[in-house]
């Protein structure tokens, strides 16, 4: 069962993760961790393995934190055509474990860092069967967030 305490970001969608930093810092008084710009490794269903261009953010603050994500035209992350809330992310022992009971409750697989063979990786995104989308995170990298959280990084 999941602890509600561990939920610990809303993941939201943005056209320009620069004008959504300067608008959402000024309007909900936040201040933004360093952009990360990567090829983020990603395993799709039915596409197997891939990297997709992500840059994203998070605010200082918390323990809610908010998660900026201007994603590749056509992904998972991309603001472009629907930006606005888009998941929320748990802190999680087994990613694997949840995402398998989850998908076992009818939920489906919408992404993870590897493969379910390989366990499913660091995240995974589910969605529910009326379209809830979650994002179990291994619980092993909130040492690296808090840290990114503090000013280091990441």
């Amino acid at each position: 069962m999941f602890n509600y305490q561990d939920i610990y970001h809303v993941g939201v969608r943005v056209k320009n993760i620069e004008a959504a930093m300067e608008e959402m810092g000024k309007g909900l008084q936040l201040t933004w961790c360093e952009v990360q710009v990567r090829e983020q490794n990603a395993w799709l269903p039915g596409k197997g393995q891939t990297t997709i261009p992500l840059k994203f953010t998070y605010s200082c603050e918390g323990p809610q934190h908010v998660e900026l994500l201007q994603g590749a035209p056509g992904t998972i992350w991309d603001g472009s055509d629907a930006p606005g809330v888009h998941h929320m992310g748990i802190w999680v022992d087994d990613v694997k474990e949840t995402t398998e009971r989850l998908m076992k409750e009818g939920w489906s697989l919408e992404i993870a860092q590897v493969s379910p063979e390989e366990g499913y990786g660091a995240f995974s995104y589910v969605r529910s069967p009326t379209g809830f989308l979650l994002e179990p995170v291994t619980r092993a990298a909130l040492p690296a967030f808090e840290r990114w959280w503090a000013g280091g990084s990441l």
